[in-house]
């Protein structure tokens, strides 16, 4: 598994840029893609997974043999209840012994994205019942078979879950 993060002016089109860039790489030019019942784009032809995020200045890209999902987010406050309301009666205990920080809130958000992104589902359900590791930033761990890593920088969070251990370091790009 291969994980990239990128800054630049707007994040969307940051991953589609950085997406291309990465499949040219590998050989695949002009890639045709499809969508999976539940809406997931994958390569119409297979042969490598891919999940892309972004949120404001931010995208992160991860690819892999197998599938996966990641999950991107700039850390801003939000409503005061919302905590007590996606998290889990164990996330949210994890969460208030922390501090009650933001940034501690946006590392299981995006743990949670990523997941939910890795099965393709979406957010079909309340987001406390979606299982993730308690991680804090730089920590990686497996719960129910898969892999789950969480990362952390000056203004935002991102996770990545899947079959395959994520690195423990990833590549930074600016400027996508």
């Amino acid at each position: 598994m291969e994980l990239w993060i990128a800054e630049g002016t707007e994040g969307k089109g940051a991953a589609h840029a950085l997406l291309g860039a990465l499949l040219a790489g590998r050989g695949i030019l002009n890639p045709a893609f499809r969508r999976l019942p539940g809406g997931k784009p994958v390569l119409a032809k297979g042969g490598v997974h891919f999940s892309l995020s972004h949120s404001g200045p931010y995208a992160l890209v991860g690819m892999g043999a197998s599938p996966l999902g990641v999950d991107v987010e700039r850390v801003k406050p939000r409503r005061p209840g919302l905590p007590r309301y996606v998290l889990s009666a164990r996330e949210f205990e994890w969460f208030t012994s922390r501090g009650s920080c933001w940034g501690d809130f946006y590392t299981l958000w995006t743990l949670k994205e990523s997941r939910v992104k890795y099965t393709g589902s979406g957010l079909d359900r309340a987001p406390r019942t979606i299982s993730v590791p308690l991680l804090a930033p730089g920590e990686r761990a497996q719960l129910e078979g898969l892999w789950f890593g969480a990362w952390a920088g000056e203004g935002w969070r991102a996770a990545c879950c899947g079959e395959e251990e994520p690195p423990e370091l990833w590549k930074w790009r600016n400027k996508a």
